[in-house]
């Protein structure tokens, strides 16, 4: 299983917050640079980058930090946030991304995310945010009617690297993952599944991965790891 520490941006720092509202970030760092090179350093081999305020306004609005995120690290990074075009998409391929995540056009524009995945094959993830049963869109500020199945499914056999489920509503909570969610997900589509959204403990990582049915791919780290609950080393070990 690969862990992924998220790095949330919101006015050029590295905050956490509680259901993705961003009148709650707490700073954990000034320097998203640092921030990435320290789990870098910590032995993780992925970073997940999140531009909050982007997610919000459509646009790239921390490209700055991204960049130096980009420039501190040479693990793969995977970047969402704001990113709605397919011009986006290439400029960050270019800038340096591992992997593009597309949120709110898997919902809006789903052809964006067919066309994006045939352009860049395995490079490009869909952010499937839930809250209440139901996906949300624009930086989780609006609610459409599809479950996450509904619209996980429209991009099977198209070549998108993973699905990341977000529960919305245990996102920065530290109540523990809703592993039973995350599996039927899993169980229902072809995609590989990354969860997110209320990681509390390495025991979480545990019970992801002993559930049966379809492994689920990897898991998102955030508050748990930086308020000290998640130690990096043992949670790398517990996921290998």
């Amino acid at each position: 299983m690969i862990l992924y520490p998220a790095i949330d941006l919101k006015d050029g720092q590295c905050v956490r917050v509680l259901h993705g509202d961003l009148d709650t970030a707490t700073v954990f760092n000034n320097s998203p640079a640092d921030q990435a090179k320290t789990f870098a350093d910590s032995g993780f081999h992925w970073i997940h980058v999140v531009d909050l305020n982007g997610a919000v306004s459509g646009r790239a609005v921390n490209a700055d930090a991204v960049e130096a995120i980009l420039a501190s690290v040479s693990v793969p990074v995977q970047l969402g946030g704001g990113i709605r075009t397919l011009a986006d998409i290439e400029r960050w391929i270019e800038a340096g991304v591992s992997r593009v995540i597309l949120g709110t056009v898997a919902v809006t524009q789903p052809e964006i995310v067919r066309a994006a995945a045939k352009a860049y094959p395995e490079q490009i993830a869909v952010s499937v945010d839930v809250r209440a049963g139901k996906v949300a869109t624009q930086g989780w500020t609006e609610s459409s009617d599809l479950d996450a199945v509904t619209v996980a499914k429209r991009f099977e056999d198209v070549g998108v690297a993973a699905l990341i489920i977000t529960d919305i509503d245990r996102d920065g909570t530290v109540m523990g993952f809703n592993v039973e969610a995350f599996g039927a997900i899993a169980d229902a589509v072809s995609i590989p599944v990354i969860a997110a959204g209320g990681l509390a403990t390495v025991d979480d990582i545990v019970r992801l991965r002993a559930r049966k049915g379809v492994p689920i791919e990897g898991a998102v780290l955030g508050r748990a790891l930086y308020n000290g609950a998640i130690i990096p080393a043992e949670a790398l070990k517990v996921a290998a």
